[in-house]
């Protein structure tokens, strides 16, 4: 499987190791655990069924040959699907604690704070080697602060914004869905590489962005401006076509037969997309009512 969601990228390295460690789905005659044909023998080495050869040194049953894989059950995309809602409400739960409970004085420090943490969880969870529910689950309560403190920021200038961005994030979702269903549009080997390189890049910019801003530097990408907005757009535009690769790669997942645990994975992988449209659409809708 071709790397394409950085976040997701994983999947397909997590797949060799569970092949390595001596796991499978299924099988080899596809029901789990089904044992393997005798290579001399030329019948399934079932209990009570007699063999026509004695083991010898190198084939099932001979002493040092290493037992049949351990079946466990593969991730499918109802998986995703529940965790993906999970994490959904888990944000929601969240941002409505930080939305009522963070005085609007302390805003801004549980918004950076949140966004730190939420940066640091967030490359630990694409880079490690194991699937850990717990990081993830971890990442949708920070992120939720983060969304909460964001959306009350907003909401205090301009009334009505927050629903007018949660009700556009999802519309994108749905549309991308759709679009990606039918096949108009595909996550070719170019199209990846391509978005992974404008992503790594906006990336790029908007730390340095942010370092700057601390240090008073006005650059243009957040004041609201002509190139504020385009900013943005571009960020839509890039958020929502990062779905494609997600949903790309939760394919190949359940194909290579993944364990159900990385199902976690990949219900990240689409809550940071989601996140990341959904602040975007706030702030290009803030461009239009007035400044920040």
């Amino acid at each position: 499987m071709k790397t394409s969601n950085p976040v997701l990228a994983r999947l397909g390295q997590a797949a060799e190791r569970e092949r390595a460690a001596g796991y499978a789905p299924t099988g080899p005659y596809g029901q789990p655990g089904y044992p393997q044909q005798h290579p001399q023998a030329g019948y399934p080495q079932q209990p009570g069924y007699p063999q026509q050869y004695p083991p010898q040194a190198g084939y099932p049953g001979a002493p040092g040959f290493p037992s049949a894989p351990q079946a466990v059950t593969p991730m499918s995309i109802d998986d995703v699907v529940v965790k993906t809602v999970l994490l959904l409400a888990i944000v929601g739960v969240s941002a409505a604690a930080a939305w009522t409970l963070v005085p609007d004085a302390l805003l801004g420090v549980a918004w950076i704070g949140a966004a730190v943490v939420g940066l640091v969880l967030g490359l630990i969870i694409s880079f490690s080697r194991m699937a850990n529910p717990a990081l993830v689950v971890a990442y949708a309560l920070v992120e939720g602060v983060l969304v909460g403190a964001i959306s009350k920021f907003f909401e205090a200038r301009y009334p009505g914004i927050v629903i007018q961005a949660v009700v556009a994030t999802f519309g994108v979702f749905f549309v991308m869905t759709m679009l990606y269903k039918a096949r108009v549009i595909r996550a070719t080997p170019k199209f990846t590489k391509g978005l992974i390189a404008v992503m790594a890049g906006l990336f790029a910019v908007m730390l340095i962005n942010l370092v700057l801003s601390l240090f008073g530097v006005n650059t243009g990408l957040r004041d609201g401006g002509a190139l504020a907005i385009g900013f943005s757009l571009v960020c839509i535009v890039v958020a929502s076509l990062s779905f494609v690769l997600s949903f790309k790669e939760v394919e190949d997942g359940v194909r290579m037969g993944l364990p159900q645990r990385y199902s976690w994975v990949a219900a990240f992988g689409i809550l940071v997309s989601l996140i990341w449209l959904y602040i975007e659409i706030l702030r290009l809708l803030s461009y239009f009512q007035g400044d920040d």
